[in-house]
C-alpha cells in the first residue's frame, strides 16, 4: 500500500510533537505520573467571558457557514487587536481567518513556495514549519542558534543563508520551543539585510505574543519597508487558552489574502461560526491586561460575576454595578473617549424591555377600559403607546445611570 501513497506524503515525516502527546496519554492511562512537555497547552481555562458569547451565539442560532475569509465583524476587531496592540494598520480585505495558526501558516506556504524554493528556518523551531514546507515540495533550511545568542540567528548567519533559491524565512517569536524573544533593535538589524533581498517574503509567527513574561514582542510587519512583505500570523489558542478552538488569522497584503483563500476554499469552507463569535469578544479585550492568566478571573472575588475581565494593574478598566452592568474603557477597544458595555449587560436591558413592553401591553388597556368605558377602545392604545414609550426611556435611563456612575467611580 505504501507504493500506492504519493511521494510528498512519504517523505513527510510524523510530528513528533504529536507522537509525544500520544505517548504522554499512554503512560497516563497506565498509571504513570508524566509531566508532558509537548503540545502547547496553556495552564489556564478558556475564560467564562468567551465561553459565554459562544453559548449565546448557539442559542441564538448561529449554525450557518460564514464568508470563507471569516465574517466580518471578526476581521474588523483583528483590525482593532493589530492597531491597539501592535501598531500595524490592516484592512479587513487584508485578513483570513483560519482554524488555528498553523493552518495559516499552510495556506500561505502553498500560495507562495513552489518546488525547490527554500525557506529559512531559525533554529530551534516548531517542528510544523519544515513539515509544510516538504509538504509545498520546497527545501528548509536551519539557521542554527546557541545559548551564547540566547537561541537567536544573527544578521550575518541571515545573510550567509540566503540563496537564489532563497523565497520565505520564518520567524517565531516569542518562540517555540526555546521562549526566546527578538527585540526591535535584532528585527531591524534582520531586516536590514532582508531590505537586498526583495523576493524574500517574511512569515511571522507571533502565536505566543501573550504568553510573555519578558520584554514586550514586537511585529516584524512593522518595520518600514517590510509590512508588504510580511505574512502576520496569530490567533487565540494560547492568549485566550483556545486551542480546541481553532480560530487563527493571517494578515497580509491583499494580493495574498486573495490567493490563500484560494487554497482556503478548497481545503475548508469556514472556521466554526461559533468559535468565530466567541474570538469576536475575546479579540475586545488587551490581552496583556487580562485577569484570566492563571484561571484569574474567574478566582479573583472582583470580577467573580462579570463576564469580563480586565484591570490587571489598571483599576480604572472595568467597573462592576451590582445590578449585573459590566463597563469597559473605550480605550481597550481601540476607541478613545468611549465606553463600551458587555453582551450581558445589553442582554439584560432587551430583557428589561421587553418585560415593559409585555407589562404595559397588558395592563394599560384594562386600566382605561375600567377607568373610561366610553373612551376605552380610543384610549387605549394611545395609553399603551405612551406607556411603552415612558417605560423604554426609563430602562434605557436606569441603565445608563448605572453605567456612567460605573465609570465615574472606577475613572473610566
Amino acid at each position: 500500500m505504501i507504493n500506492k501513497l504519493s511521494k510528498r506524503i512519504n517523505n513527510l515525516p510524523v510530528s513528533a510533537t504529536l507522537a509525544m502527546a500520544a505517548k504522554a496519554r499512554e503512560l497516563k492511562a497506565a498509571g504513570k505520573d508524566i509531566i508532558s512537555l509537548s503540545l502547547g497547552e496553556p495552564d489556564f481555562n478558556t475564560p467564562d467571558f468567551i465561553k459565554d458569547a459562544a453559548i449565546e451565539a448557539i442559542n441564538e442560532g448561529y449554525n450557518s457557514y460564514t464568508p470563507v475569509d471569516g465574517y466580518v465583524e471578526l476581521k474588523e476587531a483583528i483590525c482593532t487587536k493589530f492597531k491597539r496592540d501592535n501598531n500595524l494598520h490592516y484592512t479587513p480585505n487584508q485578513i483570513v481567518v483560519s482554524t488555528g495558526a498553523k493552518q495559516s501558516i499552510a495556506n500561505i506556504a502553498q500560495v507562495l513556495l513552489n518546488p525547490g524554493d527554500e525557506v529559512l528556518l531559525p533554529a530551534p523551531y516548531w517542528v510544523s514549519y519544515s513539515a509544510i514546507a516538504i509538504l509545498c515540495e520546497a527545501t528548509f533550511v536551519e539557521i542554527p542558534s546557541t545559548i551564547d545568542t540566547d537561541f537567536k540567528i544573527t544578521p550575518e548567519q541571515l545573510e550567509a543563508a540566503i540563496t537564489p533559491k532563497t523565497k520565505m524565512v520564518f520567524f517565531n517569536s516569542p518562540n517555540n520551543p526555546s521562549g526566546t524573544i527578538y527585540t526591535e533593535e535584532e528585527y531591524r538589524a534582520l531586516a536590514k539585510v532582508l531590505e537586498k533581498h526583495p523576493q524574500i517574503y517574511i512569515l511571522s509567527d507571533e502565536i505566543y505574543e501573550h504568553i510573555n513574561y519578558g520584554i514586550k514582542s514586537f511585529s516584524f510587519a512593522a518595520i518600514e519597508n517590510m509590512f508588504e512583505r510580511t505574512i502576520t500570523v496569530n490567533g487565540l489558542a494560547k492568549a485566550f487558552a483556545m486551542t480546541g478552538w481553532r480560530i487563527g488569522y493571517a494578515c497580509a497584503p491583499a494580493a495574498l489574502t486573495e490567493a490563500m483563500m484560494k487554497v482556503h476554499q478548497y481545503s475548508m469552507m469556514c472556521a466554526s461560526i461559533i468559535a468565530q463569535d466567541a474570538a469576536v469578544e475575546a479579540l475586545k479585550l488587551k490581552a496583556r491586561g487580562l485577569a484570566f492568566v492563571g484561571d484569574g478571573i474567574n478566582d479573583a472575588p472582583a470580577l467573580a460575576s462579570a463576564d469580563v475581565g480586565i484591570a490587571v494593574g489598571t483599576g480604572t478598566d472595568v467597573a462592576i454595578e451590582s445590578a449585573d452592568v459590566v463597563l469597559m474603557s473605550g480605550d481597550l477597544l481601540g476607541v478613545v473617549n468611549a465606553i463600551e458595555m458587555s453582551r450581558r449587560t445589553l442582554r439584560n436591558i432587551k430583557q428589561n424591555l421587553f418585560w415593559a413592553f409585555g407589562y404595559n401591553v397588558a395592563l394599560i388597556p384594562v386600566a382605561a377600559g375600567i377607568l373610561y368605558p366610553s373612551f376605552g377602545i380610543v384610549l387605549s392604545p394611545i395609553l399603551a403607546a405612551g406607556a411603552m414609550a415612558l417605560s423604554s426611556v426609563f430602562v434605557l435611563g436606569n441603565a445608563l445611570r448605572l453605567r456612567f456612575a460605573a465609570a465615574a467611580g472606577a475613572g473610566a
